[in-house]
């Protein structure tokens, strides 16, 4: 797997170079459908607003369909061709929407089928990526691997979200689908040039097996690890309270602090560059200070001045907008390089599908949720008192990380405790009590 050791890893380790520019490219595009998806609905079906809401419900919706057998599915399987059929599969959907808009069939049901499946693809190419990953990156470089795709994958969303509007004003929003798709045909490129082959899967590995039967070993393996149950159970309550503020914050900054449309969206993508710099400091922070103490400074340290962002008001006061998320942003990517490196170290690898696919069906789930409460808070208490809540409940879901063997700790631990001491009890860092004699 190792190519060299001298130098940063893009230029000395040519499949991961390849992988990068994959999910990066992949990562662009699936911003670029954030916007004009939507922008088609509106624009050329004259949508409504329960329709585009659709589209977004869509997206997500696989994860909690199918994200739990797709986890056994990956550990079946070999995880390349799995990523080189998503990607596939997403260019054909997304360049096959102007087509059927020019033979006049574009619908807003054809939306819906496309976000569906699409979402599903994504759910399969996030989980063999995941996996993925450990196979062609030696352990000690897989933090620095993790952080530079966290980071150019929150460059991407960056660039993607502030380039599909214009894409879609210079090409038409249905023919701007077309720059979408070819985002996906580079992913598509840049993974059938990888070299790097995982061995055949054996007789005894495909053998059929109780899909219920390891999708529950699955979530067993997240419930019963205390490690494990605390990054997870964290994870599903930030994304309830990040996506309860997110959900209202555009009517927040038009509505109650008097901001133009054009500025918001600059000012959303100035904040989100704090993923940018929490995925460059990530691995150095964690380096001098401890895996567990860099975890507990980002999740919770940063996410604190997420209380910034209900005190926005106009004119300078938008700055505080800006620092708020820029916090909150920085921190989420830098924990999750440093939750990325540790799982991918700390799980069995034939088990990563599994873990991958458990705990996103078990964060993502928090995310609708999160976002009717917010749009039920807003509209039973008011705009900004909501945005009071929902920010506070960001450092607040922060304290699961405190009340765990995270704050007792200086480092995440990077290997899993013996099977054999599975019903032992634990001390308080979560290791197992062993007996004395």
């Amino acid at each position: 797997m190792s190519q060299g050791t001298g130098g940063g890893l893009l230029r000395r380790h040519r499949d991961f170079r390849l992988l990068w520019c994959g999910e990066t490219a992949g990562k662009f595009g699936a911003s670029v459908t954030g916007v004009a998806m939507p922008l088609v609905a509106v624009s050329t079906l004259h949508a409504g607003t329960f329709e585009v809401g659709l589209l977004s419900a869509a997206a997500w919706a696989p994860w909690l369909i199918v994200g739990l057998p797709v986890g056994v599915w990956v550990d079946r399987l070999r995880r390349r061709p799995i990523m080189l059929a998503a990607a596939a599969i997403s260019f054909l959907l997304f360049a096959g929407l102007p087509v059927a808009a020019w033979f006049g069939r574009l619908s807003i049901g054809l939306l819906l089928t496309v976000a569906l499946l699409t979402g599903t693809a994504a759910v399969f190419f996030q989980t063999a990526y995941s996996a993925y990953l450990p196979s062609i990156l030696e352990p000690a470089d897989q933090p620095e691997g993790n952080a530079k795709l966290h980071g150019s994958a929150s460059a991407a969303q960056i660039a993607g979200l502030g380039s599909g509007g214009l894409i879609a004003q210079l090409a038409g929003a249905v023919n701007g689908m077309f720059a979408n798709a070819a985002t996906f045909f580079v992913a598509l490129l840049c993974l059938a040039g990888i070299r790097h082959r995982e061995p055949r899967v054996t007789k005894a590995e495909r053998r059929p097996r109780a899909l219920f039967s390891e999708v529950g070993e699955g979530l067993r393996l997240v419930v019963d690890d205390p490690w494990l149950r605390t990054l997870t159970a964290f994870g599903a309550a930030s994304n309830l309270a990040l996506m309860g503020y997110q959900s209202i914050l555009v009517i927040f900054l038009v509505r109650n602090v008097g901001l133009p449309s054009g500025t918001v969206g600059a000012l959303i993508a100035a904040a989100s560059t704090g993923g940018v710099v929490g995925a460059f400091v990530a691995r150095r922070v964690a380096s001098r200070v401890g895996t567990a103490r860099a975890m507990l400074l980002f999740e919770l340290g940063l996410p604190i001045f997420a209380l910034l962002i209900p005190l926005t008001a106009g004119g300078a006061g938008i700055l505080l907008y800006v620092a708020g998320g820029f916090c909150v942003s920085a921190g989420i990517v830098a924990g999750n390089v440093i939750k990325s490196s540790f799982q991918q170290r700390y799980c069995p690898p034939e088990l990563l599908g599994r873990l991958t696919a458990s705990t996103a069906f078990l964060n993502y789930g928090t995310i609708p949720l999160g976002a009717v409460l917010g749009g039920a808070l807003g509209t039973a208490l008011g705009i900004r008192t909501a945005m009071w809540i929902t920010t506070a409940g960001v450092p607040l879901a922060a304290l699961i990380l405190f009340f765990s063997p995270i704050r007792r700790s200086r480092d995440l631990p990077t290997t899993r405790r013996p099977a054999s001491n599975a019903k032992l009890p634990l001390d308080p860092d979560g290791e197992p009590v062993l007996p004395r004699h």
